[in-house]
């Protein structure tokens, strides 16, 4: 692993992504590209591993977008579509994931934010799509119409101005708000909530939100009953129910 990209692992199925460039506002630098590529996959493919919180370095940025030094030194015009290693986009992704925003999360910031499932922040972050600022484009921000309303959502990229945390909270960016100290805390008792469910339980619901946000009413209903099949027919549908009725904590195999 590169020192760009920390990676811990927890002994309760949690991993610590940490962007580790505080000095360059944690931005998506090729080190920083390449590191959280390897640690995206290396999280996938270790069974033990359930859920991931991504933060960034110090106190100052999540992540600050992209490289603009970078862009300007190659030319570079539309990006490929590989350039941003994007959790369930252009990385393959099966578990669910947290953004800690723990400063700004600006363009690329705000988009790797977006594309974890939850986000917890401090309640001195801020959020911003600036492309309009550099005159880029923000195609990546398509799908923050399920999370925010078209007219906030069509303020924010056109303006380019900053939101606090607080106002990103009361759109339905962010899930929960901490003090800056206490910011990992917040993320890791998300994740221990998460994580006391059923694990083809939550695997189930979080393809049955995404395929509700991708399909009509009834498509939807029908690509979840089937997304939901593995987890009835589970182990672990017959321990809840038998754990409830004995009043203990069930013991999830995920089988």
């Amino acid at each position: 692993m590169s020192d760009a990209v920390l990676f811990e692992t927890r002994s309760d199925g949690i991993a610590i992504l940490t962007i580790n460039r505080p000095e360059q506002r944690n931005c998506l630098s090729r080190d920083v590209r390449e590191g959280l590529r390897a640690a995206w996959d290396r999280f996938e493919r270790d069974p033990t591993l359930r859920i991931a919180i991504l933060t960034g370095a110090g106190d100052r940025a999540f992540c600050a977008g992209g490289d603009l030094k970078e862009m300007v030194e190659t030319g570079m015009r539309v990006p490929p579509r590989d350039l941003f290693p994007l959790p369930y986009d252009s990385i393959e992704l099966s578990k669910p994931t947290i953004a800690a925003v723990n400063g700004v999360a600006f363009a690329g910031g705000w988009m790797i934010a977006q594309a974890c499932d939850l986000c917890v922040a401090s309640n001195t972050a801020r959020f911003a799509i600036t492309e309009v600022k550099v005159g880029r484009s923000s195609p990546w921000a398509a799908p923050l119409i399920h999370m925010i309303p078209q007219r906030i959502m069509m303020e924010i990229i056109l303006t380019g101005k900053p939101i606090t945390a607080q106002r990103a909270y009361e759109i339905g960016l962010v899930n929960r708000l901490a003090e800056p100290a206490a910011l990992m805390d917040a993320a890791l008792e998300l994740a221990a909530e998460v994580l006391e469910g059923a694990p083809l339980s939550v695997k189930a619901g979080r393809d049955t939100v995404m395929l509700a946000t991708e399909m009509g009413r009834a498509a939807a209903l029908q690509a979840a009953r089937a997304a939901s099949e593995h987890a009835y027919m589970s182990d672990d549908a017959q321990e809840g129910p038998r754990a409830f009725a004995e009043k203990r904590r069930p013991d999830w195999q995920g089988r």
